[in-house]
Formats: C-alpha cells, structure tokens, sequence
C-alpha cells in the first residue's frame, strides 16, 4: 500500500503543471472531442457502402432470403444515415456550449437558483446538483426531436416500433422523475466523497472505489425491482415446455434462479432478446415476449445456455472489476485537476469560481480532457467483451458434456438457429466493416459466431470420435 501511494504522489507531481502552466484546455478539449466524432463519422462512412451489397455472407445465404436481406440492408443503411447526422449535430451543439462559456453561466444560473431559495454559493452540493439540472434541461431539449424521430420515422418506417406517442411522453416524463429522484441523491454522495480527496491518497481512492461498487450492486437490486416495472410489466413465465426446459437448465448448472420473467418488450418494439440479473445467491432470468414468440422453445433455451455461460464463467464479475480499475485510474489523476484554478479559467469561470473549483465541474471537464483515452479504452473492452461472448457460445456447444446429458448434443446448433431468427426478425447487420466492428461492437458479428460455432461444434465431435 506505501508502494501505491508513493506511485500515486509520483503522479499527482508529474501532473503538477495543470495548476502552474496557462494552458489552453478549451483549445485541447475542442480538437479532442471533435478528432473523436470525426473518426466516428470516418467508421460509418467505412460502413456504409457494405449497405450496397446485394447478397449476404456466403455462410448466411442458406438462412437469408432475398426480401429479408434487402430488409436488413435498407435498415442498417438509415440508422447508419441518422447516426452520421445526429453525431454531428451533437458534437456541434456541445462545441458550441464549451466555446461560448455556457458551462460558467450553468454554474452562474445555478447559483441564482439556490440563492432564490436562502442558499449561498458556500452550499456548494446543492449549487452542483442545480447545475446538473441545468445543463440536463438544456441537452435534453435539442435531442427530444431527435429521438422522436428515431422512434416514429426510422423504427416506424422498418415496422419496429411499438411505442405510441403519449407512452413516448410518459417515458420521457418517467425517466427524469427517476433522474431526479435517484440520481440526484446519488450526485450527493458521489460529490462528497470525490470532494474529500484533497490529495492523492491510496486510501482515499480504495475507499471511492468502495463506495461506487456499492452503488452499482445497490442499483443491481433497485434497477429491476423499482425502475424497469415502472416501464415495462414483467411476469412469471406461465408453466410449458420453456419454462420446463429453463428451470431443468438451471438446476443442472446449480445456477441461484429465483425467479423466471416474462417481459412486455412489444409493447414498445418488436427487437428480442434476454438477459439475467441479481445478486451472486438470488437470479432472476427475463425473457422477451418477442423472443418467445419468434423462436422454438428449444431455441430460446440455447439462447439461456449462452446466457449462462456467462454467469458460469463470472464474466459480470471480471468486467466489473475492469470497470473498478479503470475507475480508479481515472481518479487517480483527477486531484490535479480538482485543485488548478488556472484549468477553470480557461473554460471562462470567474476567477472567485476558479479559486475553489467546483467538484462536480472540474470532475465533468475532466472527463472532456480524457475523450480520446476513453475511445481508445472503449475498443480495449469491447475487445474483451467479444472474448466472453466466445466464451458463452462455446460453453453452450459443450454443456451436454458438463452435464452428461446427450439430449443437448445439438445445443450448438440450436444456438446458431437461434442467432439467424434472431438477426431476421431484428434486422441486424449482417456485411460489417472490421474497424467499425472494432470501435462499436461488443459482440461478434453473426458470421463470425456462426463459423465459431461450427468450429466449436466439430471439435467437439471430432474429440468424441477418437474416444470411440
């Protein structure tokens, strides 16, 4: 521990020069954050033509039609065009509130707000989460339109949307009463406890990092069972033949299942999917609607043994220990940032403001210096991410060897039916650039899992030929 915390001084002096050098930050920041969307606008103008082709990949021209495919394609060639334009519609927008100073006035109108209600700018959590109400007001209302069209045009128009426009309000309406009333509390921990590290201190920082797991796995048990009720009605699986299959799963495998939903997912779109939460003794499985009714009960099965597979392999562990070092790297550096007067001025804040920098500011224009990094950290776990997803597809073609039992045998294959229905029904992508891929996707692409599975799968049988 002295060993880290003298790394940690190490470091706090070689970023010394952020509180003593007249540097310009909004400079950096700009080319910083506009280098990042023009690479990103470079990705899709890589992908794009890939919406051109006019067959899919030789591995999937068994399971595509011509329509189906063409479907795909003009899909993925109009989210490709809204995201290009939205993209830089927002990078412009947030260009122009870091060039014209609207982070100081936000801080400003904030202190106006508390001051109406008897606070002073000493009150200094209570200006911060005014401030973060503002600046959420003034980015939530540009991007309303923009989601409305995504949701009554581009999903409206490839027949996925599900969502009227009073349920659009009412989620709208819903998820700031949520920001509000779990975000903001969760700000005011998250700004005292950042705010009393007044060194580099390794103590200091494992005990942030502490609190924020804390966070995490309270919001693991508050998400499911306070949050996505309010948005989307789950209920127990009825009894049949997937609910036979999926408990009988889970018992061989020893996994916690404590409950088994069925989620109203058509209620807002006909996308599929399904998922597990909870804590490491009690799991609940959801299951979409859509997915039930578009697949094969033993295909959704397979679908729950890749799910599991992840849970066997402790993969939301491992990624949130990740995630624990890559916070703790973050914070690592910030206290020089926190205390450099000189870094606020340069994003036009008084010099009074500047003088005790706010947390939460220096925190959020901390996090703009490090745009760049967070991309390229980005890829590296989308990297991983696609090893675990390797992981679960394999150890669904081999769970009927861990668990002896020979009528999964075909496991695989299911999994792979399960994959192309759910790529149809979805409209997913199907031709897709390498370093698109790379940057966005944290799954493999649906050629490569079914090649994989293939390969998995006559490995498998040629290892039990040998036995024989």
């Amino acid at each position: 521990m002295d060993l880290l915390h003298s790394q940690l001084a190490a470091l706090q002096q070689k970023l010394s020069f952020v509180a003593t050098d007249p540097i310009d930050w909004k400079f950096y920041v700009q080319v910083f954050s506009w280098s990042v969307t023009l690479f990103e606008s470079y990705l899709l103008l890589r992908q794009y033509p890939l919406y051109s082709k006019t067959s899919p990949p030789e591995v999937l021209v068994d399971h595509f039609d011509a329509e189906a495919f063409t479907k795909s394609q003009n899909y993925g060639k109009d989210k490709a065009k809204f995201s290009l334009i939205t993209g830089l519609f927002k990078q412009a927008l947030d260009s122009a509130m870091l060039h014209y100073g609207l982070y100081a006035f936000a801080w400003d109108m904030a202190g106006g707000l508390i001051a109406y209600f008897g606070y002073s700018s000493e009150y200094e959590i209570s200006q911060s989460l005014a401030f973060a109400i503002v600046l959420f007001v003034i980015s939530s209302i540009p991007s309303i339109p923009l989601s409305a069209y995504q949701t009554f045009v581009l999903e409206e128009k490839h027949g996925f949307n599900k969502t009227t426009p009073a349920l659009f309000v009412t989620d709208l309406l819903k998820s700031w009463a949520i920001g509000f009333v779990i975000g903001m509390p969760f700000l005011a921990a998250f700004l005292y406890v950042l705010g009393g590290l007044e060194t580099a201190s390794s103590h200091g920082l494992w005990l942030f990092c502490s609190i924020i797991s804390s966070m995490q796995i309270i919001m693991v048990i508050i998400y499911p069972t306070v949050i996505q009720p309010l948005f989307n009605k789950l209920s127990p699986l009825q009894e049949g033949e997937l609910r036979t299959r999926t408990e009988s799963l889970a018992t061989k495998l020893k996994f916690p299942l404590k409950h088994l939903y069925e989620i109203d997912g058509s209620k807002r779109s006909s996308h599929s999917n399904a998922y597990f939460f909870g804590l490491p003794w009690s799991k609940h499985i959801v299951i979409f609607d859509t997915l039930i009714k578009e697949s094969k009960p033993e295909e959704v099965e397979a679908v729950l043994a890749h799910e599991l597979g992840h849970w066997y392999h402790m993969h939301p562990t491992k990624l949130l220990c990740v995630s624990q070092v890559h916070i703790f790297t973050i914070l690592a550096m910030f206290p020089a940032f926190l205390h450099a007067p000189q870094f606020l001025r340069a994003f036009d804040f008084s010099a009074a403001v500047s003088a005790r920098p706010p947390t939460i500011v220096a925190f959020l224009l901390f996090q703009m210096i490090l745009s760049p990094l967070e991309a390229v950290i980005g890829i590296a776990l989308n990297s991983l991410s696609r090893q675990f997803e390797w992981e679960a597809d394999r150890f669904a073609c081999e769970i009927q060897d861990r668990l002896s039992a020979p009528e999964m045998k075909d496991m695989g294959e299911r999994l792979s039916r399960a994959l192309i229905t759910l790529h149809v029904k979805n409209l997913s992508t199907l031709w897709v650039d390498w370093l698109y891929s790379a940057y966005h996707h944290s799954h493999p692409t649906l050629t490569e899992r079914l090649k994989a599975l293939q390969a998995f799968q006559s490995k498998r049988d040629s290892a039990a030929k040998k036995e024989l």
